[in-house]
């Protein structure tokens, strides 16, 4: 079967499909990743076909308003619906879809009768059990969360307006509200698999038939990867280290949060692997490691704990490492996973980012390393996820 999975956004909105595309591979599919040029490196080394879509990941700065993430969501999208017209191809037998590229290749499979199956990183759909992840953690009762679910669906169908007229346009398709779009989605039960583990959120009572909750998806890493020499070389020298990085987070904020990483990590009299990401963190001494891009999947099982902004593929790497977290989320869904790693103790309460310190952190940091609860709720939720097969799943869903 000639699969194409489409994803796009940051570097964890995209990482974790070439592991997932790696198994289709694997299992004698022949798969193709749309996704924008920036992640190409990560796509070849998982021996997948590679298609072009027409964005840039936007490294992030630090707190956003609403209406600023509006703002900014609706021009990624509409600069991606511009060329997504062009990813699929006659020859493409599936297309799997990802949250962000979803309410675009509905209309895709419109035009061409592709079958399309949704891969999402992310909960949408509304629930009682939960608000929205992309409106706050505090929880509304049972029907105010259903409620404000509705609004968060009604909030993306109007990001993605502009971008959907002018594909349907492209497509030859009479015009459709991308909100009629979704509700007939909802009532063909269209199947979702969503690639996070039950050990973070059980799947909601309350979903319609066809949502499932199936487990990660690891971002691939080739078998013969290993770490430098140089990160060895600080692990071997002593305790384990804690690891620090924000991912594509923060930019702009990289010479304040290095300062503060550094001051936290010696007022909690801790080694530190600082990762540089977006925004260009930077530490050097005896017992600080700067490093670049490392496979999360090789470092995390090696550390004592990890600092990190909880995006859904950082989250569930910490947690798949079995390596206690203390989150500190900037936007969108972050403090969502945030606060579900706080609620089943492998993580300290959340930091937001506006708010954090050197001594905010330093005293999380002391509490994470040396309070064994934190880490056994972490190791726990691992041996759950070693239980799931996300692979499996979407490879029983072809049917």
């Amino acid at each position: 079967m000639r699969i194409l999975i489409a994803a796009a956004g940051s570097r964890g909105d995209v990482a974790p499909y070439t592991g997932l595309g790696a198994g289709l591979r694997e299992a004698g599919h022949d798969v193709t990743l749309a996704t924008p040029d920036t992640f190409a490196p990560l796509v070849r080394e998982a021996g997948l076909g590679l298609r072009s879509l027409p964005t840039r990941p936007q490294a992030r700065g630090g707190v956003e308003g609403r209406g600023e993430l509006m703002r900014a969501a609706a021009a990624f999208v509409t600069e991606l619906g511009r060329g997504f017209a062009d990813a699929v191809d006659e020859g493409t037998d599936l297309l799997l879809l990802s949250t962000t590229t979803a309410p675009l290749g509905w209309h895709l499979a419109e035009a061409t009768g592709t079958r399309t199956i949704g891969v999402y990183l992310q909960p949408t759909a509304p629930t009682g059990d939960f608000p929205p992840n992309v409106m706050g953690t505090r929880s509304l009762g049972r029907l105010g969360n259903r409620a404000a679910g509705r609004l968060a669906l009604r909030m993306a169908d109007r990001v993605y307006a502009e971008a959907v007229t002018e594909l349907r346009r492209r497509l030859g398709l009479p015009p459709l509200a991308p909100s009629r779009m979704r509700r007939r989605q909802e009532r063909a039960n269209w199947p979702v698999l969503h690639g996070f583990s039950t050990a973070l959120v059980p799947r909601p009572s309350d979903w319609r038939e066809g949502l499932d909750v199936v487990g990660t998806w690891s971002p691939y890493v080739a078998p013969e990867r290993r770490l430098s020499a140089e990160v060895e070389d600080f692990l071997a020298a002593g305790a384990r280290p804690v690891f620090i990085g924000f991912g594509s987070m923060a930019a702009g904020h990289g010479e304040r949060l290095s300062e503060l990483a550094v001051d936290a990590l010696r007022r909690a009299g801790l080694r530190g692997i600082v990762q540089a990401g977006s925004a260009g963190l930077a530490a050097a001494g005896d017992d600080v490691l700067t490093i670049g891009d490392v496979p999360h999947e090789l470092l995390f099982p090696r550390t004592a704990a990890v600092v990190h902004h909880a995006g859904a593929g950082t989250a569930a790497a910490a947690l798949r490492a079995g390596v206690p977290a203390i989150p500190v989320p900037v936007t969108a869904d972050q403090p969502f996973w945030a606060a579900r790693l706080a609620a089943i103790g492998a993580a300290t309460d959340p930091i937001p980012f506006a708010s954090l310190t050197a001594e905010r952190l330093a005293d999380a940091l002391g509490r994470v390393v040396r309070k064994q609860p934190y880490a056994r709720a972490a190791s726990v939720a691992a041996r759950h996820m070693a239980t799931e097969d996300g692979v499996g799943a979407v490879l029983k869903a072809l049917g």
